[in-house]
């Protein structure tokens, strides 16, 4: 999944935690193997290849997980998307550091994204595309799904407190470390990566982030990031960033890409649908260069 995943657990057996931790990890693997969007030999990249020429069967588990997306991609109108990939190759964020496609690339590729292109049958548990070149890329919500994957386990193990972390990206945290309230998270500041712009406590919740300085490349004086309109083709701009804060790591994954497209204004309809949400927009103020915060909760 492109990032390196850290744990920090308290459990009431010194013995049998860090077998416990292992299975942790050994999950985060698990979960690797099955969605990735680089390995040619995984389910998803299968899917990629095949469900243009006909129906492709999987596994309930990821035929489940690429519905639940589907549905985050229908409720925000496009903004989250996860075939999304041929856009992030055309603008060449796909194993590379990015670049401005021609016109003729973008429309190709603008033609291969959105949800219509996705056949999913529930009573076969099959995937198929409607024209060659469609694929899927669920690097924007993988990661909070194997966090909250972790998550359950521990909690099956009965670990008390625990911080699991995507890269820094995507966070939950499980109760709250002895002889404290939650857990502490910073949130880097969108602007200077040495400074704190945020703290949060946490406690059984997840906190997920969208930046744009996490992958950028600068052309004709613009910033492009790597996060996408999949309705325009093209980078989204106006925000620095966003924190979610969300009931698992797979809700906040998922709507951290949306608002940060959606933005402050255009994402208030969306967020009061839904529960228990708190979103912090990081604002450009191009007058001091600096940044401004514009916290929303849902209603």
């Amino acid at each position: 999944m492109a990032c390196e995943y850290a744990i920090e657990a308290y459990g009431p057996d010194a013995d049998a935690l860090p077998r416990i931790v292992d299975e942790g990890f050994d999950e985060v693997d698990r979960i690797d193997r099955l969605m990735s969007h680089y390995k040619s030999d995984s389910p998803l990249s299968r899917v990629n290849r095949e469900a243009a020429q006909h129906p492709v069967a999987v596994d309930p588990e990821l035929f489940d997980f690429i519905a639940d997306a589907m549905r985050y991609q229908h409720e925000s109108s496009g903004a989250f998307d996860i075939t999304v990939g041929p856009l992030m190759k055309a603008w060449g964020f796909f194993r590379g550091d990015g670049r401005v496609p021609s016109d003729d690339e973008l429309a190709a590729a603008r033609r291969l994204v959105g949800g219509a292109h996705v056949i999913l049958n529930p009573t076969s548990r099959t995937i198929g595309f409607d024209r060659s070149g469609v694929e899927l890329d669920l690097g924007g919500i993988a990661k909070g799904y194997a966090v909250d994957r972790v998550a359950g386990l521990f909690k099956r193990r009965r670990i008390t407190a625990a911080l699991i972390s995507a890269g820094g990206s995507t966070i939950y945290a499980i109760g709250a470390p002895p002889g404290r309230d939650g857990w502490t998270v910073a949130i880097q500041d969108p602007i200077d990566s040495r400074k704190i712009a945020l703290t949060i406590e946490l406690k059984d919740r997840a906190v997920s982030v969208a930046g744009s300085s996490e992958k950028s490349f600068e052309a004709g004086g613009v910033t492009y990031s790597h996060i996408m309109d999949p309705r325009t083709g093209t980078p989204a701009q106006g925000v620095l960033s966003v924190v979610v804060l969300a009931s698992s790591g797979t809700e906040g994954d998922a709507l951290d890409d949306a608002f940060f497209v959606l933005g402050p204004e255009r994402s208030r309809n969306y967020l009061n649908r839904l529960r228990a949400t708190e979103v912090f927009f990081f604002v450009p103020v191009r007058s001091t260069g600096g940044f401004e915060i514009d916290h929303r909760i849902s209603r």
